[in-house]
């Protein structure tokens, strides 16, 4: 016997339950909360981005605002129009249907009984009423409320409008003026479809025989003047938008003349600030436009002849300082040997020449010294100046920094204190980052009036800081951007007495640039100054926020925009690439 094969059941699919319809919801709303807030943020950038945008859609919001005010008055004019003819129309009608059911009564002989009576009324008010077409009218006989007479008719109806659609102050002000028609509008079922139309309906009295006064209401619906308006409310919807697309697809053009012209102004003037000094503009035509290009264009010939005569002064002036400093280097060494020889020989003189022989070789070493200074300028100018990167920590430089001004500080009774925290290491040239940290302790000791000199060093993970405190007169307003000028000096009465040769800071400024660091300076009167040098931790890292605070935290900060805000950033150099960065700009933090 062989055995049967087993037969395989299909499982069947099982249903989601509640909770996982609960999550598929949630997802879908989060995708499209995500969406729509694409959308929106996509919206505001081209906005804020686009002026083509913004006039386009300025011109259609308000192009749409002006037709929806213009349809609106003129659907609500026909809308009235159309409502008073029908209603003129009506009272004639329903006056003429009055007389003419009045004068059937009146000619009638079947007015014996109430039967009779009732048999009268319907035969009249269906003789009287309308089939239907665009004339179509119901009528409505019904008891007067002010009627006391024993005899009785009951309510007869032309159609579907019945006592319910009768509002009780009609019936009253029928009742109450019997001389004169009562005209209202009302809604009542199309029974052509499922909605509401208005009507026009006209209340007067008419006498029958022995039953006394009865409501005559004529109601005339209202189809033929509502199919009016929804035709042109059609029209106007379609006729609207099609004009605020076509007013849109106008302003486009309008502003795709006036929009080009500009961006290419913008593509101009960002080519030549790249340095590309023959880009000009097209002037075609006499126009404004044209006269925009050309007037741009005389503005960029202008600037080209200015920046090629300062770039060849410039030029001039780095040779004259290149070879004036070199040139000087072979009789300064000679003088330099006879001056030592009399220094040497200066106790066997008087003393008025020994005492020219001491100020002598003083003013011969700060003579070396702006030499000095002059060649390493003389190198940043040439782009001759080149980094010894090694890592390095910093607190070391800071330390041989402030072992070299301790001579300056014992003459001033200053005290020197240095803080750290976090790994202070970076890739750095030594010798360079040595002499900024020198410069910024020396300015500090001699302008910090005998105070304390606070000297701070931090790192984070991009960048490593230095601070340097001091608590004298500080900075005027405008000096903080004008410290690391060449030869500038706060007070020009002001005696160097550390011998200084005004180049300090700018070659310090040149060493930061160097290290694509930054070197920033605040200061208020009575409040001191603080320099502060950041180097990023690795070279070519570009540096993301300082470890330290420009401003000290005992200073009360001023409001934003002030005219007391003392914090002033170097600008980076040409072709720096800090100069891509924000941060790299200075943004004090």
């Amino acid at each position: 016997m062989s055995a049967r094969p087993a037969t395989q059941r299909t499982p069947h699919p099982r249903l989601p339950d509640r909770r996982e319809l609960a999550r598929g919801g949630r997802r879908l709303l989060s995708r499209a909360r995500a969406v729509s807030s694409a959308s929106l943020r996509g919206l505001v950038h081209a906005w804020r981005s686009s002026l083509q945008f913004r006039v386009v859609s300025t011109t259609m919001l308000l192009g749409l605002a002006v037709v929806l005010m213009l349809g609106s008055y003129l659907f609500q004019s026909i809308s009235n129009g159309l409502e008073q003819d029908r209603m003129a129309s009506a009272q004639v009608e329903a006056s003429r249907l009055t007389t003419e059911v009045q004068g059937r009564f009146d000619e009638s002989d079947r007015t014996s009984n109430e039967p009779q009576l009732n048999l009268l009324a319907r035969d009249v008010i269906k003789g009287a009423a309308a089939a239907g077409g665009d004339n179509e009218r119901y009528l409505l006989l019904v008891r007067s409320l002010a009627n006391t007479s024993p005899t009785v008719v009951q309510t007869v109806l032309s159609g579907s409008v019945g006592l319910t659609s009768i509002p009780s102050q009609m019936r009253q002000a029928v009742s109450a003026d019997q001389r004169h028609q009562q005209v209202t509008l009302i809604g009542i079922p199309d029974a052509r479809s499922d909605r509401t139309v208005p009507a026009v309906l006209v209340g007067s009295q008419v006498e029958l025989p022995v039953a006394g006064k009865y409501d005559l209401y004529a109601v005339f619906p209202m189809q033929r003047e509502q199919a009016t308006l929804d035709l042109i409310t059609r029209t106007f919807t379609l006729g609207g938008l099609a004009l605020v697309f076509l007013v849109g697809a106008i302003a486009w053009v309008v502003a795709r003349q006036v929009v080009i012209p500009v961006r290419r102004a913008a593509v101009v003037s960002e080519r030549l600030s790249s340095g590309r000094l023959h880009e000009r503009m097209r002037a075609r035509g006499e126009d404004d436009l044209a006269r925009l290009a050309k007037s741009f264009n005389e503005m960029a010939d202008s600037l080209q002849t200015q920046i090629r005569q300062l770039e060849g002064l410039s030029r001039v002036q780095q040779r004259f300082v290149s070879d004036v400093s070199h040139e000087l280097r072979t009789p300064l060494t000679t003088i330099r040997m006879a001056a030592d020889l009399i220094h040497d020989s200066r106790n066997q003189f008087d003393p008025t020449v020994s005492r020219s022989a001491e100020l002598l070789h003083a003013e011969l070493d700060r003579f070396e010294e702006l030499l000095g200074d002059l060649l390493e300028i003389s190198r940043f100018d040439a782009g001759a100046a080149a980094l010894d990167a090694d890592l390095t920590d910093v607190r070391d430089t800071v330390a041989r920094a402030v072992h070299a001004a301790q001579p300056i500080a014992d003459r001033w009774g200053s005290t020197v204190t240095m803080t750290a925290r976090g790994s202070c290491t970076a890739e750095m040239d030594a010798r360079r980052v040595e002499r900024i940290l020198r410069n910024l302790v020396v300015n500090a000791l001699e302008h910090g009036e005998g105070r304390p000199v606070e000297i701070a060093v931090a790192g984070n993970e991009t960048a490593v800081a230095v601070t340097v405190r001091d608590h004298g007169v500080g900075l005027r307003p405008g000096e903080a951007a004008l410290v690391f000028n060449r030869f500038w000096r706060a007070d020009p009465a002001r005696a160097r007495t550390t011998g200084g040769t005004g180049l300090g800071l700018a070659i310090s400024l040149e060493d930061a640039r160097l290290h694509q660091g930054w070197l920033q300076a605040w200061g208020e009167p009575g409040e001191g100054s603080v320099f502060r040098l950041t180097l990023p931790r690795r070279a070519g890292t570009p540096i993301v926020e300082s470890p330290l605070p420009l401003r000290p935290a005992d200073v009360p900060a001023a409001q934003p925009g002030s005219p007391d805000r003392r914090e002033t950033t170097l600008p980076p150099a040409p072709g720096d690439p800090s100069r891509a960065t924000p941060a790299a700009r200075g943004t004090a933090r």
